[in-house]
């Protein structure tokens, strides 16, 4: 990991820790707002140990990206935890009918970044 972007990573995990220190649950209350920062707190934790060998470059920046992701959503809706998507069962197949396989790659495909580790983990 270059030097540049280990500042990076550690620069998120600090702010991850400022907004969890800050973080005000929407409905205003207080176990509400605990449980939620616990959550943030715990889940940050998780995601960064279990990537703190990650050494592929490419591998690296679609952490940093998730993580940017997560952090701006979780802002803009006041929710910490990481918003689904919501596919139809068979919405991405064609009407020809193609194999399960195939539906299981594009459904994978079409999921958001920010969703990646969260599946992974859970």
């Amino acid at each position: 990991m270059t030097p540049v972007t280990r500042q990076e990573v550690l620069g998120l995990y600090r702010k991850i820790f400022r907004i969890a220190k800050k973080w005000q649950s929407a409905s205003g209350q207080i176990e509400e707002t605990i449980k939620e920062k616990e959550y943030i707190k715990n889940e940050a934790k998780m995601l960064f140990r279990k990537n703190k060998n990650v050494t592929d470059p490419k591998l690296i920046k679609q952490c940093i990206e998730e993580c940017e992701a997560r952090i701006e959503i979780g802002l803009h809706y006041n929710i910490p935890y990481p918003r689904p998507i919501h596919l139809p069962p068979m919405g991405l197949a064609h009407k020809q009918g193609r194999m399960l396989r195939h539906q299981e790659k594009l459904r994978k495909i079409s999921k958001p970044i920010y969703l990646k580790s969260h599946d992974e983990v859970s």
